[in-house]
């Protein structure tokens, strides 16, 4: 599970429409684009669907093109080699600002990758630096969706191991490294994570 709590601030890239979901709840859907900056190569533009709970007079009246902040719960959906972005928004206000952005903060439950590095930067302050994934069942397989984990302020634990159960808060970043996306997180709370026994009857 990968939620993050997020303000987007981007452009109007499709209008929007007014639809009904599968429980006949009526929401404001449109999409939004954003250009996610590039470390490595060049910047890449994302397309993140919004939807909102409701019928939203005031969003009708937005046009394509038109600069917007949308808050709310950003989750993600991995196809093969394509990562789709789905927000839940809460409020959308208009933007005078020209400069794209995702911000926020990121929940993760999932596992530790195969090594957990212990590093010191340039100024001799020593930091974790590890991955780890979130999967989901589709079909007969499943798909994984990896995050980079840098800690600033955290000494390794003992329970800290390869291949292990993790729950993590802190701040994410998005972005571009050879024109792959690339999810990383700030450590600001982490813990082990057990996963509740399967339960049928939920």
């Amino acid at each position: 599970m990968i939620k993050c709590n997020v303000t987007v601030c981007g452009t109007i890239s499709r209008v929007t429409t007014v639809r009904t979901n599968s429980d006949n709840k009526v929401f404001t859907a449109f999409a939004v684009n954003c250009v996610v900056p590039a470390k490595s190569g060049i910047n890449k533009t994302v397309e993140i669907s919004v939807a909102k709970d409701g019928e939203d007079n005031e969003l009708k009246n937005c046009a394509l093109g038109q600069r917007v902040n949308v808050s709310g719960t950003l989750t993600f959906k991995k196809r093969g080699d394509n990562l789709y972005f789905n927000l839940s928004a809460s409020e959308v206000t208009l933007s005078a600002s020209n400069e794209d952005s995702i911000k926020g903060e990121m929940h993760f439950r999932g596992k530790t990758g195969k090594n957990i590095e212990e590093k010191t930067d340039k100024k001799g302050k020593d930091f974790l630096q590890f991955s780890g994934f979130s999967a989901e069942k589709v079909n007969d397989g499943f798909e994984y969706l990896w995050v980079r984990f840098f800690g600033f302020d955290c000494k390794r634990e003992e329970w800290l191991q390869p291949q292990t159960g993790i729950e993590v808060k802190g701040d994410m970043e998005l972005s571009v490294y050879n024109d792959k996306l690339n999810l990383s997180c700030k450590i600001a709370e982490m813990s082990v994570y057990v996963k509740p026994p399967y339960n049928p009857n939920n």
